[in-house]
């Protein structure tokens, strides 16, 4: 009885099993390939690091999950969009930056062209963007919980409530309470310059921003006049 495999045979066993190695991986790099296509398919903006300033992105409204990550989402914006536009530090060159048209402007990014064009009306926006030197000078915004409510079942629409004060090496101004509605810009379609991904990841703008209570804009304080 033989007992012992010939090298022809086993030559031919290694080239089959070789053979079906190959097989599997074709198939797995036509399934790899067959779902990098197409190629304009939704990506994560955190996770793409090549620079495409030329490039505009279409957005999509993204699906809110069971632990409405949305709604979350939209009520963080809510506070940082409030803290960018109200809050001041003492430091010409910062302010300018964050509130300047520009791809750096935080607020101009997260603002609509009609809501960019009132902040700049405000007086705050005027004296520090018109050379005002260095000087210890701050405003700060405080939250408490449940600042930040819906108005509409679509969640495009909030109310805020929020304290502001100011004040520099002399003294500080009483806090004041403002409500201020917002209006959320978030359609299907918008489009948004690949350079504001990283401050905007969503594309939601500030469509419509109203005082409601507060006698005017928190920027109109006449604090600098």
């Amino acid at each position: 009885m033989q007992t012992r495999v010939e090298p022809p045979i086993l030559l031919s066993r290694l080239m089959l099993f070789v053979f079906a190695a190959m097989v599997v991986v074709l198939g797995v790099l036509v399934v790899t390939l067959y779902n990098m296509y197409p190629l304009n398919r939704p990506q994560v903006f955190f996770l793409m690091t090549a620079p495409k300033n030329d490039v505009e992105i279409v957005l999509a409204e993204m699906v809110p999950n069971a632990d409405n990550n949305l709604d979350n989402f939209k009520r963080s914006f809510i506070r940082e969009y409030i803290r960018a536009r109200n809050e001041i530090v003492p430091n010409a060159r910062e302010m300018r930056a964050k509130w300047n048209n520009d791809i750096d402007g935080v607020v101009y990014a997260w603002s609509t062209p009609a809501v960019y064009s009132d902040f700049t009306k405000t007086n705050m926006w005027n004296a520090w963007m018109s050379g005002v030197p260095d000087f210890e000078f701050s405003c700060s915004v405080e939250f408490e919980n449940g600042a930040i409510e819906p108005r509409d079942r679509a969640g495009t629409e909030y109310s805020v409530n929020f304290r502001y004060f100011c004040s520099d090496s002399n003294r500080q101004m009483d806090k004041k309470d403002y409500k201020i509605r917002v209006k959320l810009d978030m359609a299907d379609g918008t489009t948004m310059k690949w350079s504001d991904r990283l401050n905007n990841p969503l594309g939601v703008r500030v469509s419509e921003y109203v005082i409601e209570s507060g006698n005017g804009d928190p920027l109109d304080t006449g604090y600098l006049l």
